[in-house]
């Protein structure tokens, strides 16, 4: 049995102190059930995705059910760090694989802009091994990644220009998109000329702190035939999963992730995929800091290990290029709250499968894509296969 994505929804991103949690969740959730053109009575289950880790709601998922109207089906809440949308709709398509329920929501949500800069800094620094890594050293989220940079540049001579390429290539699509957090260009130059944040790591090689949602609602495909919707559905054809040690002094190296490595093996195989770069024609992926989209171009099997910073500055990642990743302007410049951000890439994914992506539409030969999703810096890793 396949299970199929039949309707979409994302909220502005951004700092959004103008709603609640819940009216946040619900943004997406409308939408999504609008698009889907069913009503809320025919969703069974809803799976809540939140971190939860700078919000003043500390147990959101019921409160979000209640004000969404699914009081009484489920909610199931999901964690897995900045992958927890992933997460989210990875339990939604068991749910159906299992045969429990028909149709159910997936919805990915964070508010976190509720706590101030340093608190929320010292919240991501506790993301791997507390007490071998924050309590000791302090760490901090842009230290950690500010690592895998300065690996990577070592050993495969990735240039600080190649880092900031992502970033203006992320910024251009952003500024076409208007549920993005910055809707605006910068040059190589204004990247290149902005302060440090962790070397190598400057200010634009880092996404911002964000508030939003995604929704999306996945169905069986026996439903989707009863409902009439088989040709607005869009396929999940391939999920692959891994994780890696929360304490980074136990990995091997610093220059990938494994976690992308084995999860695009388990969803490639899944989903009959050989050459990525010439099978997929859009790839959503984890840019919460630059080099992290250099490292999956690698991981991800779209160029060989180390070439990274040259498919950059190729263009190969860009609009006309091998393969276009992060069309709506990725973590980097779209946004990146954690609950929603691999949901918010499902909704990219399927928006351009359906050709209704705009004037960020990509050319469609193959009509299949492909989302990646990171938690921590690679304590969750989940790639999702999608077609139509």
């Amino acid at each position: 049995m396949r299970v199929g994505i039949i309707g979409v929804g994302c909220s502005k991103f951004g700092v959004r102190d103008d709603v609640t949690l819940q009216e946040l969740a619900f943004e997406a959730v409308k939408e999504a059930i609008e698009d889907a053109g069913i009503s809320k009575e025919d969703i069974e289950m809803s799976v809540v995705g939140t971190a939860g880790t700078r919000s003043y709601e500390l147990m959101p998922a019921v409160p979000i059910n209640e004000y969404c109207g699914f009081t009484g089906k489920g909610p199931i809440r999901v964690e897995a760090a900045c992958a927890t949308g992933s997460a989210a709709v990875y339990t939604a398509y068991s749910t159906i694989k299992s045969g429990i329920a028909d149709v159910v929501i997936a919805i990915g949500v964070e508010k976190m802009n509720e706590v101030d800069t340093p608190t929320s800094l010292a919240v991501g620094g506790r993301s791997g091994s507390y007490l071998w890594e924050f309590h000791q050293y302090g760490t901090t989220f842009p230290g950690y990644y500010a690592m895998h940079a300065s690996a990577h540049m070592a050993r495969y001579g990735t240039t600080e220009k190649q880092l900031a390429m992502v970033a203006v290539k992320n910024h251009r699509n952003a500024a076409k998109n208007p549920k993005a957090q910055f809707q605006k260009e910068i040059t190589l130059e204004k990247a290149l000329s902005s302060r440090y944040v962790a070397y190598p790591l400057r200010l634009f090689d880092c996404s911002a702190i964000t508030d939003g949602s995604a929704a999306a609602i996945l169905a069986s495909e026996e439903k989707i035939k009863e409902l009439g919707l088989k040709d607005q559905a869009v396929w999940i054809e391939g999920i692959g999963y891994s994780s890696d040690t929360a304490n980074l002094s136990k990995r091997i190296d610093y220059v990938g992730l494994k976690a992308t490595v084995e999860a695009s093996r388990m969803a490639y195989k899944m989903a009959k995929i050989d050459d990525p770069v010439k099978q997929l024609d859009v790839a959503a992926l984890h840019d919460c800091f630059t080099i992290a989209e250099i490292m999956a171009y690698e991981d991800l099997g779209f160029c060989k290990k180390g070439e990274g910073g040259k498919f950059i500055e190729n263009g190969d990642s860009d609009f006309g290029g091998k393969i276009p990743v992060n069309t709506f302007g990725g973590l980097k410049a779209k946004g990146h709250p954690l609950g929603a951000t691999g949901v918010g890439m499902v909704y990219e994914i399927v928006k351009q499968l359906r050709g209704e992506a705009g004037e960020l539409q990509v050319d469609l030969k193959n009509y299949k894509g492909l989302t990646h999703n990171i938690g921590g810096t690679g304590h969750f890793g989940w790639v999702f296969i999608l077609g139509v």
